[in-house]
């Protein structure tokens, strides 16, 4: 299996209004390995746009956003955590992502 076994979860907390919002998201390690290094995708839902970021290197491609640790956050030891943040611009009504991958496993949400 891929380094951190196929545990993950993700808690992705959003506070929205009339035209941006703000993202927090927290990736748990569920499987029985260290993750050394990690690189969270996800696809925003149309009218969303990442405008800056704190505690990790995020970009986007359209709608994909690739997340990437930083380098004093990138090992997460089993049952341990990493966190990381975003603001963005919002064109329309708000919604969440609906589905993360993490390191290419994909990740409950909680």
């Amino acid at each position: 299996p891929p380094p951190g076994g196929s545990g993950c979860a993700v808690k992705y907390t959003p506070n929205s209004w009339n035209n941006g919002f703000t993202a927090d998201v927290q990736i748990t390690n569920r499987g029985s390995s260290t993750v050394n290094g990690w690189t969270l995708t996800y696809s925003l839902p149309a009218g969303q746009q990442v405008t800056s970021a704190w505690n990790a290197t995020v970009s986007q491609s359209g709608s994909t956003v690739t997340a990437r640790n930083l380098s004093w956050n990138g090992s997460i030891a089993p049952g341990g955590t990493a966190s990381f943040g975003y603001q963005g611009t919002l064109s329309g009504s708000y919604s969440s992502p609906t589905s993360f991958t993490l390191n290419g496993v994909a990740c409950s949400r909680t």
